[in-house]
This record gives C-alpha cells, sequence and structure tokens, in this order.
C-alpha cells in the first residue's frame, strides 16, 4: 500500500465455486465500505461461477486448479500425488508473491486446504490470510460444517451455530477468530433452512473480517 493511499489496500481473494461472499466483497469495495480494491481472484475450479462475478467487474482471474497437477497419476500413488499437490502449491505462492502481490487474502469458499508449504512463505512475506468458515469457533472444523451443525442441533448437542472469519494457521479452521455471527438451533428446521440462514451470515461477516485486517495493516504502517 503507497503512502499516498494506504488505506485502499490490494485484497485477493480465492474462491472455488459460486462466489456469492466473493460478490459481498465486489459490492463492498465499490461501495466504499471496505477500504479496498480487490485486485485478483483465484479460482480453484475452472467452472466456478465466482470466475463470471470477477469478469463483470473486470477484475483479473486466474483458474488454478489441482486436476491438473494429478493428471495421469493415479490416486493409488500417494507419493506421486504428494509432489504434484506440494508443486502446486508452490506455483500458487510464487504467482501470489511475484505477480499479484496483494496486501492480504480472503478465502471466500476456497475449498482446498492451505498447508505449511503454502502458509510459511506468505508468512514470511507478511501477507495476512482470512477464511469464512460455517460454523463457530472451536466447532466443526474441516468440510460439511454446515450438515454437522445441525446434525447435532436437531440432537440436541448444541443450541447454536453460525459462521466465523478468522486468520489462517496450519490447523484447519482452528486460527484466531476476527469475526463470528451466531444463530440459535430451531427444532424441526430443516437442514436446507439452517444452511440459507447461515449463509445470510456470511456476507456480513466477510466484509467485516476483510475491514478488520486492513484496519489492523493500516495501524502498522502509521
Amino acid at each position: 500500500m503507497s503512502e499516498v493511499d494506504h488505506k485502499k489496500a490490494s485484497i485477493l481473494v480465492l474462491i472455488s465455486g459460486n462466489g456469492s461472499n466473493l460478490q459481498a466483497l465486489i459490492d463492498s469495495s465499490k461501495s466504499g465500505k471496505i477500504p479496498g480494491n480487490i485486485t485478483h481472484v483465484v479460482s480453484s475450479s475452472s467452472k466456478a461461477y465466482g470466475l463470471e462475478r470477477a469478469a463483470k467487474s473486470s477484475i483479473p482471474t486466474t483458474i488454478h486448479e489441482l486436476k491438473t497437477y494429478y493428471k495421469g497419476i493415479p490416486k493409488e500413488n500417494k507419493q506421486e500425488r504428494a509432489i504434484a499437490r506440494s508443486k502446486f502449491n508452490q506455483d500458487l505462492v510464487e504467482l501470489i508473491t511475484t505477480k499479484i502481490k496483494p496486501d492480504l487474502i480472503v478465502c471466500a469458499g476456497w475449498m482446498l486446504i492451505l498447508s505449511a508449504d503454502f502458509l510459511k512463505p506468505l508468512n514470511e512475506a507478511n501477507i495476512p490470510i482470512i477464511n469464512l468458515h460455517p460454523a463457530l469457533p472451536g466447532y466443526f472444523e474441516g468440510t460439511h460444517a454446515i450438515e454437522r451443525s445441525w446434525e447435532a442441533g436437531q440432537r440436541g448437542e448444541v443450541t447454536k451455530g453460525g459462521c466465523m472469519i478468522h486468520y489462517v494457521i496450519e490447523e484447519v479452521d482452528m486460527g484466531e477468530p476476527l469475526v463470528v455471527k451466531e444463530i440459535d438451533v430451531i427444532k424441526g428446521e430443516t437442514v436446507e433452512k439452517w444452511e440459507e440462514r447461515i449463509h445470510a451470515l456470511e456476507h456480513d461477516a466477510i466484509v467485516e473480517g476483510t475491514i478488520e485486517v486492513i484496519k489492523s495493516l493500516n495501524e502498522k504502517q502509521e
């Protein structure tokens, strides 16, 4: 961020799918609510609708698909797949640190685990990474969090659900929370309705979390 316009952060968004949370970020950036610009979108899927959302707002995009790296390697060959995954991570780091050069990274529905060989060089480059996870801190880390939290709620094991924005660390969905949004469990509610209520929280949460990180970056510069 330049000294003249240090509040306009450069934001990279990582996506894998529909991109509704990306759209919330785009809209809030355009309106000035987020003091930053989305300068690039990277998708782990060539079929992600979020790519169209970015294109409509003239935001540059890159498709970085793991299946390209796994091509020709059988699932049984775990060693070769591990090497390919490491190369995938290294290339993504190089893309981010040498070409995109963002001030922060927002994972908005990025469906791949970010491992140490990705996180360490970005940490060394002082590029913070935040993620949206559709569950409360300390609960339902990993995949299918919405379904798992709904099931637990209907069984009476939890009374609340929600979503959080957290800093990304090597332990999946266990980084320091920045924003937490809660909803109450409603007995007899369908999983579809539960998911709908959580998604309604996500758009505000991801915008608020992004703003918090930019504020922190600006304070470090002052």
